[in-house]
């Protein structure tokens, strides 16, 4: 069979593009390789973690400081419980002629002759010009039968 011959307008073509200048895989390259290509940039990872680094302690410095917050309000809170349980044994070892009314405030006084203690419902203003005992505190009853120092 003979050849074809291709029509005079078929001619073969020619890349005007020279070979060293064409890619096989442009989008492998470092670099854009069309005008309107991104620019590749190759990551510093010494400062990406570095960055992160820095994020994860800035992170965890603020929550060891919320931390630290919470324990010194559960601190105080304790010390303030403390406290209370102190006053309340001195409060219920001393004497008491009453029946106390919860959330009603009541004086805490020690007398001059023994040193033991008495509530009273008298405040040390009501007592006139010579007041028989030493003034320790004003206390209120609280709901859980603890005292709570008010003055």
């Amino acid at each position: 069979m003979p050849k074809k011959k291709k029509p005079a307008t078929e001619e073969a073509f020619v890349n005007p593009i020279d070979k060293d200048k064409v890619a096989e895989n442009p989008g492998l390259l470092p670099y854009a390789h069309t005008s309107g290509g991104a620019v590749i940039k190759p990551e510093d990872k010494g400062r990406i973690r570095g960055n992160a680094m820095t994020a994860m302690y800035d992170q965890t410095d603020r929550q060891m400081e919320q931390l630290r917050r919470q324990m010194e309000t559960l601190v105080s809170q304790a010390k303030s419980l403390q406290n209370r349980m102190s006053v309340s044994e001195t409060i219920y070892q001393a004497d008491i002629p009453f029946q106390p009314v919860i959330h009603h405030i009541y004086h805490l006084y020690s007398r001059k002759s023994d040193g033991t203690h008495v509530l009273s419902m008298i405040a040390p203003s009501e007592w006139g010009r010579k007041m028989p005992y030493e003034h320790l505190a004003s206390v209120r009853l609280l709901g859980d039968h603890t005292w709570e120092v008010i003055g």
